[in-house]
């Protein structure tokens, strides 16, 4: 039995799932967990969607144009560079999706053209556009070669056609590189960021800053990652890759102090504006490597109740668990978007005195082979 097939299902490549129907869906994952996980704990049942479509809140389109000089907008195919044309996706915001084609329709009429990477001339590579799902806010962003053209013109065209559009920007990425977004950017409409609520805090959300793509879910995942970390209002918590800052405040409504840390510079710059907008005093953030951050921590010694750790999907590295062994936080909780390398990081805790209490499967993105999971460590005599 097959879902509301997507046309685009096999070209596309991004929805690995879509074969089946949305509980299979949830049964393989389960599955995928268990094999994966289940040395540790018996899972708890996923957390499925109950209307798992049109849930992404980011939406990022490359620009091309076909022989005959038509401009497409889409995805790139799986492991390529093709473009796959998208009219729309079921997975998508609605409305992002109808920005996109009104793009094309401006680049047609403003006689502009898509950026070619093989003779390196035109001007559109790539758009972005973000939602907040709780706000309505749209941002707009326009990844250009170059920074001439009619931006005026241009911005007033677009916003005579979408009107909820609550701010747009000109990112200029002009080196030959396969990262989507350059370093340099111009506000040509509006605040230049937007804003949205989740779990009852407010985040400003950037061009470059990570938020959540599916705040549905996400409210169910931080919600259990809350419970797991059992907060009483004393604790001294450290919200590790904290990006925007989003877990690391709502810990901070619940405890004692919160440390954030996190790479990314304008994350931090974020993170930092979002605890004023939320009048929130007990929380600081750290613009630095986790893994230095936590090793520093260790040798000086300090001490943490709770570490959140959500790291990308490589997962840790050995020498940011060691620090966080040596750290010796009563309760760790674990968010990882990649099991596999979840299990490799939970065997060395393990090894260092720790135990795998549980562990939440979330389907934070339906019809792909993605699944996010919670676990709750902590010390084998707690």
């Amino acid at each position: 039995m097959e879902t509301t097939q997507c046309p685009l299902y096999r070209k596309c490549g991004g929805c690995q799932l879509q074969n089946m129907d949305y509980p299979r869906q949830l049964a393989w994952k389960q599955n995928r967990v268990k094999k994966l996980l289940s040395k540790f704990v018996q899972p708890e049942p996923i957390l499925g969607m109950e209307h798992p479509y049109h849930y992404r809140n980011k939406v990022q389109a490359a620009f091309t144009a076909d022989r005959r000089g038509n401009i497409l907008s889409g995805v790139y195919q799986s492991s390529t560079h093709h473009v796959v044309p998208v009219e729309s996706c079921l997975t998508e915001d609605e409305t992002a999706d109808k920005i996109m084609l009104s793009v094309r329709k401006l680049l047609k009429s403003f006689k502009l053209k898509p950026y070619d990477e093989m003779t390196e001339r035109g001007f559109l590579r790539h758009v972005l556009v973000k939602r907040g799902f709780a706000s309505g806010q749209i941002m707009v962003v326009l990844v250009a070669a170059s920074p001439i053209f009619p931006a005026k013109k241009f911005v007033k065209a677009l916003l005579k056609m979408h009107p909820e559009i609550t701010t747009v920007l000109l990112n200029l990425n002009d080196r030959h590189t396969s990262m989507v977004l350059g370093e340099r950017e111009k506000v040509l409409y509006g605040p230049g960021y937007i804003e949205d609520t989740l779990c009852g805090c407010r985040f400003r959300i950037s061009a470059k800053s990570f938020y959540q793509i599916n705040p549905v879910q996400c409210e169910r995942l931080y919600a259990v990652a809350m419970n797991y970390a059992g907060l009483t209002g004393k604790e001294t918590v450290i919200d590790a890759y904290c990006g925007i800052g989003t877990i690391g405040m709502v810990a901070a409504k619940q405890a004692g102090s919160v440390y954030g840390i996190e790479l990314s510079r304008d994350a931090v710059h974020d993170a930092v504006f979002n605890a004023k907008l939320n009048h929130i005093h007990n929380i600081r953030f750290l613009c630095a490597d986790a893994t230095e951050s936590l090793t520093a921590m260790a040798e000086d010694g300090d001490h943490a109740d709770v570490v959140f750790m959500d790291p990308p999907r490589a997962g840790s590295t050995e020498r940011f668990l060691l620090s966080l062994s040596e750290l010796a936080p009563e309760r760790i909780v674990y968010i990882s978007c990649n099991p596999e390398t979840q299990a490799r990081d939970l065997d060395y805790l393990c090894a260092r005195g720790y135990a795998v209490r549980k562990i939440q499967p979330v389907d934070m993105f339906p019809h792909t082979n993605h699944v996010e999971t919670v676990a709750l460590v902590s010390k084998v005599n707690c």
